[in-house]
């Protein structure tokens, strides 16, 4: 099984920024495309960002795109997600998971990953 751990989430006033944390035990992030999603109340969970592990190429769902980046530190066995620019609609259960990123467009969640318990981002005045 693949489970990752995510960390960095708060309460943030809009137009604030956060950073996401993604870290891996037992395994080495490197091989592996990470993906980022998120679920708020009452919501299917959904695509933020993805990054792939060969290339660094990254998709970005509409909602987030120009506001979020995504990077990754192998060094670390780590994955972020900047947030800047953070709106109210931003808040939910982010989680971050193994997947397949193909042709740079669809995140695909790979069948062995374990979801982790998410972080808790609230955007909120």
């Amino acid at each position: 099984q693949l489970q990752l751990v995510e960390s960095g989430g708060g309460l943030v006033q809009p137009g604030g920024s956060l950073r996401l944390s993604c870290a891996a035990s037992g395994f080495t992030l490197d091989y592996y495309d990470i993906g980022w999603f998120r679920q708020a109340p009452g919501k299917e969970r959904e695509g933020v960002s993805c990054i792939k592990s060969s290339d660094g190429v990254a998709y970005y769902a509409d909602s987030v795109k120009g506001r979020f980046t995504i990077s990754r530190d192998n060094a670390k066995n780590t994955v972020y997600l900047h947030m800047n620019s953070l709106k109210p609609e931003d808040t939910a259960l982010y989680y971050c998971a193994a997947v397949d990123l193909i042709s740079g467009t669809m995140c695909v969640i790979l069948p062995q990953v374990k979801w982790g318990k998410g972080t808790l981002v609230t955007v909120s005045s």
